[in-house]
């Protein structure tokens, strides 16, 4: 069976391969029987992998939810009483962060930084240096609302040096720019599957450190549903989710992580890069500017300033090419027109060739001028 391909140039869901799709075709189980329990335990230990990470160190603890879930769970599972967390906020990602912890009336630090480059890690060390009760820091990796690259690995280290955690999401990132979690000084980093593994939405993932997750059992429990250790310690006692998982999602993601080992990190890597040189290419060859620098991105997300031209509408544009199997999507930054393109997904640079030809034909039918008009 075929399926109509689809090319997604939204930061996820992504572009899935057919082989995943069918992946969810099975024959009904039983979540709580052992060869599903066996699954997962499958599951858990590549995704530990997949980071470099070796189990007798870290744990993937496996959540029924959007890559949002695994923010929450992060945030309220790892605060010690009389802590405090550090958000280094430069992103509508990491201000999400924020909204979570406010919602809990959780006591933090939000270190507002620049959302177009890189935040100044002498900040984050004063920010340290008087805030002697930061129990963890939290970063975005990869901040998709504009496609700016976070310098983790500088950060987990100061974070270490003031006796903090460092906690990262690598949601847009993970499975698709090589990440190690020795190297990259992590404690904690989560993702969602419809992202870098390729796989459907509903199965998110935190991987930590064991002796940290064991530790966490005697934080404040602040949600039952969403806590890191009562996930973790149900599964190594039973093999089991507390709660139902998402099965067929499940079947997905163990296809997804097949056919990303059977691609390779740094070929996978290098065909993301690809796709996003093709990306550029065609933005320059027309004239459309981008909201950062190149040299300040990721190679995952392009933020493309909407062109000052009368004639100029997203939702036409979007339209034009969505009829005709691409898919654009708008931008996050605040008071600022963006769309986003984005590498993600099962697509090579021939598929991103294929859109610009659309793309220029939805501009010719709107009378926007080519090349794009910028005032400035």
């Amino acid at each position: 069976m075929q399926v109509e391909r689809k090319i997604l140039l939204n930061p996820g869901p992504s572009t899935t391969t057919d082989t995943v799709k069918m992946a969810q075709i099975v024959p009904d189980i039983c979540p709580r029987e052992k060869e599903f329990g066996q699954i997962m335990d499958d599951i858990s230990h590549e995704l530990v992998r997949i980071v470099h990470g070796k189990d007798e160190d870290y744990a993937a603890v496996l959540f029924c939810g959007s890559g949002t879930i695994c923010i929450d769970v992060a945030l309220n599972s790892l605060l010690d009483k009389d802590k405090k967390a550090l958000v280094v906020q430069n992103g509508s990602y990491s201000e999400r962060a924020c909204e979570v912890l406010r919602a809990y009336g959780m006591p933090h630090v939000e270190l507002k930084q620049p959302i177009d480059s890189p935040p100044d890690i002498s900040v984050i060390e004063e920010t340290l240096r008087q805030n002697e009760d930061i129990g963890y820091v939290y970063m975005t990796h990869h901040e998709t609302g504009t496609g700016l690259l976070n310098p983790i690995r500088e950060v987990g280290e100061l974070a270490h040096k003031y006796g903090a955690y460092f906690i990262t999401d690598t949601t847009s990132s993970y499975a698709m720019i090589p990440i190690d979690l020795y190297k990259d000084n992590i404690d904690f980093c989560m993702a969602s599957a419809q992202k870098g593994i390729m796989g459907m939405t509903g199965l998110s993932y935190v991987i930590g450190r064991r002796d940290i997750i064991e530790k966490s059992k005697d934080f404040p429990v602040r949600s039952y549903y969403c806590n890191l250790y009562l996930q973790y310690h149900y599964f190594e006692t039973t093999g089991q989710m507390h709660f139902t998982p998402p099965v067929q999602t499940i079947y997905a993601a163990r296809q997804a992580i097949s056919e990303y080992y059977e691609e390779g990190e740094e070929k996978k890597w290098e065909r993301h890069q690809r796709v996003m040189a093709a990306i550029h290419k065609g933005e320059d060859e027309i004239g459309l500017k981008e909201a950062l620098k190149r040299e300040v991105q990721s190679g995952l997300v392009s933020a493309v300033r909407y062109p000052e031209d009368p004639n100029w509408d997203f939702d036409k544009i979007h339209d034009y090419c969505y009829e005709r199997g691409f898919t654009i999507y708008p931008g996050k930054i605040e008071q600022k027109g963006t769309f986003r393109l984005c590498a993600l997904g099962a697509i090579d640079d021939k598929d991103i060739e294929a859109f610009w030809v659309v793309f220029k034909e939805a501009l010719g039918q709107y009378d926007v001028a080519v090349p794009i008009h910028y005032n400035a």
